[in-house]
């Protein structure tokens, strides 16, 4: 069967005003709403839109991390996802662990295609997809803004700092999705209540014989410095001087 995977990631939704914890050691989560990474929402929507089109019989997503992340799979669902994989795993997990985690389902499910979101928007990494691609041994296409699939390939536009660059690459492949590439659907309640029908499994990380290892020690957490009242200048001699002012020339 004809089949692409999505790879999703739960994290606090874009809305949300980022609250760092008093001691620094992270950023407040409770209470706080969470939604499916905005790169990864895209991803899904682009695999849907393909299926649509007759080019795959079924997309499956997947996520790795802790139990909550089943209500962002709950959501992928309804949005038109036909099954669920949720690799259970606590603690932070890294892009290393992801991509091997991803690569077990790959061997498992025989994909046809693998699209994630170019980046996640709490650590901005932006490595999982170039790690899996590596590690599976199969073309990427990274940053797509368009993609077109033809036979056994895949060709994808992605922009660059010189415009636009066009490339085709063969089947199976994994490609990340940039902002551009499509905008995702709203899920109705209709298909809310769907959701709950299909198919959700649920494997631990140990299972897939992934170790959870981390690399990164995050030491400290602290907000962006409060923005400066700006300064209006009456020429570039006194804004030279202003900045020479403020140690910046």
């Amino acid at each position: 069967m004809k089949r692409i995977l999505v790879g999703i990631k739960r994290v606090v939704d874009y809305n949300v005003r980022i609250r760092v914890k008093p001691d620094g050691s992270g950023v407040i989560t409770e209470g706080v709403k969470m939604s499916i990474n905005p790169f990864d929402e895209i991803a899904l929507e682009e695999a849907l839109r393909i299926k649509e089109r007759g080019g795959t019989e079924e997309v499956v997503v997947a996520t790795v991390g802790p139990a909550d992340c089943q209500a962002q799979l709950r959501t992928a669902l309804a949005m038109g996802a036909d099954r669920a994989l949720h690799v259970q795993a606590e603690g932070v997990i890294e892009p290393l662990v992801a991509a091997r985690a991803l690569l077990k389902l790959i061997e498992r499910e025989q994909p046809l295609l693998v699209i994630l979101g170019k980046q996640a928007i709490d650590d901005d990494n932006g490595q999982t997809g170039q790690v899996l691609a590596a590690l599976w041994d199969r073309p990427q296409a990274t940053y797509a803004s368009k993609l077109e699939i033809s036979g056994g390939t895949a060709r994808v536009t992605r922009e660059v700092d010189a415009g636009l660059e066009t490339l085709e690459v063969d089947l199976p492949a994994v490609i990340t999705t940039d902002l551009r590439l499509n905008e995702p659907r709203y899920v109705k309640l209709p298909d809310i209540m769907k959701a709950k029908k299909k198919p959700l499994e649920t494997l631990p990380l140990a299972q897939l014989q992934v170790e959870p290892r981390q690399q990164l020690k995050l030491v400290k957490f602290e907000p962006p410095p409060q923005r400066q009242k700006g300064i209006r200048v009456k020429d570039a001699g006194e804004l030279v001087a202003a900045l020479k002012k403020k140690g910046l020339l």
